[in-house]
């Protein structure tokens, strides 16, 4: 397996383009088998989980070609609705092939997805919202079997405002003629895309005056052309970066807007930031880093993705600052490594106190999962000496040519095969 080597205390200096977003592009990829149409894609980062849903594709009967970062996608005979457990069991987001599957034929079999070890992350929010629609849904022998004799239009009001659910039931009401309604959904930019895409393909999906989604569906969709939002994570994960090292980081082809509640806590923390409205200027700041709480929630909250990177940069606060996580269980694995690293954390339940310290020290780390492995390649950055990350294919799965634009800012990092010896 793959691991960085990091040779950290160098402070990032230049820009970075920000690539699309992978929780914008996997739904939109998957929205695909909705029609039998070609459909063209834009700005798709080239990463694990993007190449995963691609052989997803393919296996369901799709043709695809990537290229540059544009998928085109066609049909390629039948479309199967079954998929093995070998593709799914490698990321959690395969379980939304579930909505475009049972709205096309009435019927899907799929086993339950793996993906990050933080968290339950229950898929009951999804089958309860196939029920309402008009669906059964049983699990045996690890797979969901969804079944309906006839899918009708229906009002679902989600227990959580889950993203995953809010996007696999809006692909699934598309082809359901008649007003199905949506409460209490997720309001992420990404969600925002998807309709944008679904609306492009011929779907009616509106914004309610009470925050709901209204779709009128359609008896079919046509083939569309989108380019994929920029990814507000890896935006905020270079401006931590950014941050963490005392650096100078302009990061262009951004969305600020999409990370207000991060951009308003760093201010708040003490770094001056320039902003446009593609574009966030961290500038070199030498007083302390101020302690700031900070306490995930669904968007426009504070994104549980950037808990860790923020975790981080706390790490070297002056004082104490408490992280509390409300999305996930079990989404803290990365701050025993941060440890190993000289940090001062404490965790209890869903809240983390983090002590600063002076400066943080190179250790051999192990990623535990996407977002907590980012976290320790900023502390790598950050640390004098040589940092070794292992497990880095969980990195891979949401950074696309992550150390190829840390080099052109000015890190030290490269990837290291142990297994070959070589770089």
């Amino acid at each position: 397996m793959d691991r960085f080597i990091i040779h950290g205390g160098k402070k990032l200096q230049g820009t970075v383009h920000i690539s699309g977003s992978k929780n914008a592009a996997l739904p939109i990829l998957v929205a695909t088998l909705l029609t039998d149409e070609p459909c063209v894609l834009h700005r798709v980062p080239n990463l694990r989980d993007v190449r995963t849903t691609l052989k997803i594709l393919e296996y369901l009967g799709k043709k695809v070609e990537y290229k540059n970062n544009t998928v085109t996608i066609t049909a390629d005979g039948v479309l199967k609705n079954t998929l093995p457990y070998e593709l799914v069991k490698q990321m959690r987001a395969s379980f939304w092939v579930a909505g475009p599957l049972l709205a096309r034929f009435k019927t899907a079999e799929i086993p339950l997805p793996g993906g990050c070890a933080i968290g339950v992350r229950p898929v009951d929010i999804h089958l309860k919202g196939f029920e309402k629609l008009g669906a059964e849904c049983d699990i045996k022998s690890g797979n969901v079997m969804i079944h309906a004799p006839e899918l009708t239009p229906a009002k679902i009001v989600l227990r959580f405002p889950s993203v995953g659910a809010t996007q696999n039931l809006l692909m699934c009401a598309c082809l359901i003629p008649g007003e199905t309604i949506l409460e209490n959904v997720a309001k992420e930019p990404e969600v925002d895309d998807v309709i944008a895409f679904l609306n492009k393909m011929g779907a009616d999906i509106r914004v309610g005056d009470k925050g709901q989604l209204i779709v009128q569906g359609k008896t079919a969709l046509h083939g569309a052309e989108h380019t994929v939002v920029a990814d507000r994570i890896e935006t905020g994960s270079y401006i931590l970066a950014a941050c963490a090292t005392r650096g100078d980081v302009t990061v262009t082809g951004c969305v600020p807007e999409h990370n207000s509640i991060l951009l308003e806590d760093l201010q708040e923390a003490g770094f001056t930031l320039d902003i446009t409205e593609d574009s966030v200027r961290v500038h070199s700041y030498g007083g302390d880093i101020k302690p700031v709480r900070v306490r995930t929630a669904p968007y426009p909250g504070f994104a549980t993705d950037l808990q860790a990177p923020w975790m981080t940069l706390m790490t070297l606060c002056n004082g104490t600052a408490e992280v509390d996580e409300d999305i996930f269980e079990n989404r803290f694995m990365h701050a025993p490594e941060l440890v190993r690293m000289g940090a001062n954390i404490s965790t209890e339940k869903s809240v983390a106190r983090v002590t600063g310290v002076k400066e943080l020290s190179a250790a051999h780390v192990q990623a535990s999962d996407l977002r907590g492995g980012m976290a320790l390649v900023i502390a790598g950055l950050c640390a004098a000496g040589e940092t070794e990350v292992e497990r880095v294919y969980h990195i891979d799965r949401g950074y696309e040519k992550l150390e190829e634009k840390l080099t052109a800012l000015g890190a030290d990092i490269r990837r290291y095969n142990p297994e070959k010896n070589e770089f």
